[in-house]
């Protein structure tokens, strides 16, 4: 069984670009969402399609299956889908021996900035780097699932802090 065990945060800066990769545009469509589990379905620069299981409510941790399927596949589930798609950019960046992914925003959630680091044990402490702004980790209203299936009324009226960059 895969576990996911992450920590997320707000992104303060633009200090991070200069050592991110090229980035890969992901769209990410949410086909059933429960308390504590959901079934997403994300497309990789329109190239490669990944269906994920997640399970538990867990701030930290939680259960993933992750499974690679035809992008014909996804795009047919995608028009199934609840909610809003996210639309995002994700970018690597690696600092101090951990990856941090950082998530850029647009369509909907546009200026939002959201970065994670994935860890090996709860316990786990990366150095943080500078430009990360709050940590958000186990708050609801930055989970994906949460972005994808609320409904949104303004950047400001939905209680978001979005970065300024």
């Amino acid at each position: 069984m895969a576990k996911e065990i992450e920590r997320k945060f707000l992104v303060a800066s633009n200090d991070w670009r200069s050592n991110a990769n090229a980035g890969t545009a992901l769209l990410q469509a949410y086909i059933v969402t429960m308390d504590g589990r959901s079934l997403r379905v994300r497309l990789m620069d329109g190239k490669r399609a990944k269906l994920t299981i997640k399970l538990g409510s867990g701030a930290m941790t939680r259960d993933e299956f992750e499974y690679e399927i035809p992008v014909d596949d996804a795009r047919e589930l995608m028009s199934k889908a609840i909610g809003l798609m996210i639309e995002k950019t994700r970018y690597e960046v690696e600092y101090d021996g951990f990856t941090w992914e950082i998530d850029v925003y647009s369509g909907a959630h546009d200026g939002l900035v959201i970065a994670e680091v994935e860890l090996k044990a709860e316990d786990d402490e990366p150095r943080l780097p500078d430009w990360l702004g709050a940590e958000v980790t186990g708050d609801f209203h930055y989970s994906n699932q949460y972005l994808s299936t609320e409904p949104l009324f303004s950047r400001t009226g939905h209680g978001l802090s979005y970065s300024p960059l």
